[in-house]
């Protein structure tokens, strides 16, 4: 499996994360952990998770059980140093984390010390800000997002505290590096200003939605990315499983997560399956598997440095594993942006 560069931290990460969300809900402890050792064995180096997770539903009862159960892995098997570990600080916008209190010095010591408990290891590679304080545009948010709301020397002044907060657990060897996650590219860039200002620990990577149906992306942040070195974490890379097909004309399948969440987190609308059918319609013109297709069109994205996965039963786990044997031809590549010129923004 071919391996990018984290950021500018010396870490390289495999082109496809495992993501552990429904670790706990939907996929039970010991088929996690199977999950964990068949990714590993087939070259994926590359563990994501947060101390809010599962979801599906997100529950006050069983927040940090996803973090937990990696953690019994470690444990078990002494293989931490195997892989790189990500985690996230959840922030503002959920409640059963600490009342929903803002990132700061004040949350994120404590904050640390109990994922790092419940992973069951020293030290987290990878450790993300799940949301900015001052609010994001994701998850559909970008049609009504306000900007004008902030204060900028306000949240400048968080940033400043954040990171020498931060610079403090990368001294103790609690941390290794810092990203981001629902960032915007001024935020981002506000980071990576205060970083090179000597404020504390560079971003090394943006963790944000992104695939053939949500590619708001491509501009501003995809040309950050590629000039600082700051690499993509795509998420929903399938599109919360749109892209396989499996909803379409109306099907909701038994345990699915959309049998679980019915809007799909924003994503069903009147416009999105008119969108997966022209990229179904692509892959099964080439004799493509329309998962495969979509994975192996994230690779070729020049900002990308890992697209996270998730998969609530092992049978899906290593059907997602076979996409890094596709490369796409340059037919395949036109016939997606014509698709994607088609059907912007479906959601």
């Amino acid at each position: 499996m071919k391996m990018n560069p984290l950021g500018r931290t010396g870490m390289q990460v495999s082109e496809l994360c495992l993501g552990t969300m429904t670790y706990g809900t939907q996929t039970p402890e010991a088929e996690a952990h199977v999950q964990i050792d068949t990714a590993l064995a087939a070259g994926v180096n590359f563990i994501d998770t947060a101390e809010m997770y599962p979801v599906n539903p997100i529950a006050k009862e069983t927040v940090g059980r996803s973090e937990e159960i990696i953690g019994t892995w470690n444990a078990q098997t002494g293989r931490r140093g195997d892989y790189i570990l990500a985690t996230k600080h959840s922030g503002e916008g959920l409640a059963v984390v600490r009342d929903g209190a803002p990132i700061s010095s004040k949350t994120i010591a404590a904050t640390i010390e109990g994922s790092l408990k419940r992973l069951q290891t020293d030290y987290i590679d990878l450790y993300q800000f799940h949301w900015p304080n001052r609010g994001s545009y994701m998850f559909r948010k970008n049609w009504d997002y306000d900007p004008s709301t902030q204060n900028r020397e306000e949240t400048l002044d968080n940033m400043r505290d954040c990171l020498q907060a931060l610079q403090q657990q990368v001294d103790k060897g609690n941390i290794r590096a810092f990203g981001v996650s629902n960032e915007s590219a001024w935020g981002t860039a506000q980071w990576l200003r205060l970083a090179e200002e000597g404020q504390g620990p560079r971003v090394a990577s943006i963790q944000n939605e992104y695939s053939l149906l949500c590619r708001m992306y491509d501009t501003d942040l995809g040309e950050l990315s590629v000039n600082e070195e700051v690499g993509l974490l795509a998420f929903s890379p399938l599109g919360t499983g749109l892209l396989t097909g499996k909803y379409q004309d109306g099907v909701v399948p038994e345990g699915s997560r959309k049998a679980l969440v019915p809007e799909l987190g924003g994503r069903h609308s009147p416009r999105v399956y008119g969108a997966v059918a022209a990229y179904l319609e692509i892959a099964a013109r080439h004799g493509l598997d329309p998962v495969h297709m979509a994975l192996a069109w994230c690779r070729t994205r020049p900002f990308m440095a890992s697209a996270i996965f998730g998969a609530t039963r092992q049978v899906q786990l290593e059907h997602i594993l076979k996409s890094v044997e596709l490369e796409l031809s340059p037919e395949v590549m036109e016939e997606i942006n014509q698709a994607h010129r088609a059907h912007p923004m479906p959601y």
